[in-house]
């Protein structure tokens, strides 16, 4: 079957981008560049109206089948722009032989059309299994009738029992969390709080039938309509895992193609990750612990042990299954998971990802283009090329110091001079010895991503190969180089 080509994804937005409802025009004219630079995958926002229009995110759900279509929350666009911007989007990614990811947001809905009075208990914020009140008739904004759609695709209406409870009791004002009369928390979700099931306003009650088949309609309709060749999964850990495993298997069926997912859950546990993903492995998970740990390196000045750097992450464990990435647009600077990863470190965390044979490593649009709160990283571009072409073959890890380490990828026949090799400091200037393998004997490499120059294999393939103090170092065979400067 030969050697595939390497995937890489990206993230195609941040939290910050301006909203004038033009950024599926801006992707779209992306297109081209993204394949040229080696992106073979694009991850769109959400697309459908959120609670606050065109100012939205897309996490504040409001209505699934609105794409920008209908005047509801202020605006007919939303804050990327209209459906038919978007189905362009989709279509000039496809033309150019880009995979497609939507996110989906299926855990909560927000903005409300209506109140109702529902009978409810108040259950306590650190422990939602704890009951707190005994039950009272509040007014819930629960009831979503969507007028300015009018019943367009669906005419499915949303009341309070299509949800588990809401954090709002309009009549006084009450910012607790309240369960509503006959509901219960879902069981398989994460333990924190008790049960972290609620996240925010209208918590769906995603194994209530008329809802579950509802979601199932929609799934359907938006992949027959988008083409989209698969979903970021949001929230994962607050619903349940029964769910996905059904809700993905009844819409791939239903389309009659496969659709790759990868679900958002925020945890460090290893065994919590593991745990949801269980044999069945319906879904890929995003590598939450190794960012951390690259956060963690980028803030320790040089007293984090950087041959640990990949234990007890996902992607060790399960790299078939694991998405890893540096950062994203929860991760940055304002947002509740803040743990942006130090602009010093970021070339290297991006090396350790994107140079790995482990993994299908997600890069962050901000990252890559700069935004207004973030600055571009001038390497990216070049990893994610020397991915593309030369970073192929059986790998050897080089980790016997706790602040320089080092990775080789031997190459393989089917990629022209591939191979490669990776050095990465968090502290003093370095030199690691390494073996880049036999088909890599007595050839002069050079230094492609960093300073230094170029070095000499031996016989059986070995060199020194150096890095600057707190840097990365790159090396390619120097027929490898002249592939590199094909494409640049």
């Amino acid at each position: 079957m030969g050697c595939q080509k390497n995937k890489t994804l990206l993230q195609g937005f941040s939290w910050y981008l301006p909203s004038d409802g033009l950024h599926w025009e801006r992707v779209a004219r992306r297109a081209q560049e993204l394949r040229d630079m080696g992106i073979t995958a694009v991850w769109l926002p959400p697309a459908y109206k959120g609670a606050a229009g065109a100012q939205d995110v897309g996490y504040g759900v409001y209505d699934l089948y609105d794409l920008g279509e209908f005047d509801q929350k202020g605006s007919i666009p939303t804050k990327y722009g209209t459906r038919e911007a978007f189905l362009k989007c989709v279509e000039e990614l496809h033309a150019h032989d880009l995979k497609v990811l939507v996110d989906v947001v299926l855990n909560q809905r927000m903005g409300a059309d209506e109140c109702e009075w529902v009978p409810a208990v108040a259950v306590a914020r650190e422990d939602r299994n704890r009951v707190v009140s005994g039950t009272q008739t509040i007014e819930a904004w629960s009831k979503f009738t969507f007028p300015g759609r009018a019943g367009s695709y669906s005419d499915f209406i949303w009341d309070w029992k299509c949800f588990h409870g809401v954090d709002y009791n309009a009549a006084n004002g009450d910012n607790s969390i309240f369960l509503f009369e006959g509901k219960h928390w879902d069981n398989n979700v994460t333990h924190e709080f008790g049960n972290f099931d609620y996240l925010m306003g209208c918590d769906v009650d995603l194994l209530y039938p008329p809802v579950y088949d509802e979601l199932v309609r929609w799934g359907i309709w938006f992949a027959e309509l988008t083409k989209a060749d698969g979903f970021r999964l949001d929230a994962v850990k607050h619903m349940e895992r029964s769910f996905y495993i059904r809700w993905l298997n009844d819409v791939q069926a239903a389309v009659g193609r496969e659709l790759y997912a990868v679900g958002e859950y925020w945890e460090s546990s290893l065994g919590s990750l593991e745990g949801y993903l269980g044999p069945e492995r319906v879904m890929s998970l995003f590598d939450v612990f190794l960012h951390f740990k690259l956060h963690d390196v980028s803030v320790s000045n040089g007293n984090m042990d950087l041959s640990t750097i990949f234990d007890g992450t996902l992607v060790q464990a399960d790299p078939l299954n694991a998405v890893t990435f540096v950062d994203n647009h929860d991760t940055q600077a304002g947002q509740a998971l803040q743990s942006y990863v130090e602009d010093w470190f970021k070339p290297a965390a991006y090396a350790l990802i994107l140079l790995n044979e482990a993994g299908y490593p997600c890069v962050f649009y901000g990252d890559l283009y700069g935004t207004d709160r973030v600055d571009a990283v001038p390497e990216l571009a070049r990893l994610i090329r020397i991915r593309e072409l030369l970073a192929y073959g059986s790998q050897q890890n080089w980790s016997d110091s706790p602040d320089v380490i080092g990775f080789t990828r031997e190459g393989v026949d089917e990629w022209e001079s591939s191979g490669c090799a990776v050095v990465v400091s968090d502290r003093a200037q370095g030199r690691k010895r390494m073996c880049v393998g036999p088909r890599h004997c007595n050839e002069t490499w050079v230094c492609v991503v960093g300073n230094h120059p170029n070095v000499q294999t031996d016989g059986e393939g070995w060199a020194d190969f150096d890095v600057s103090g707190g840097g990365l170092s790159v090396y390619v065979s120097e027929s490898g180089s002249s592939v590199l400067r094909k494409y640049e």
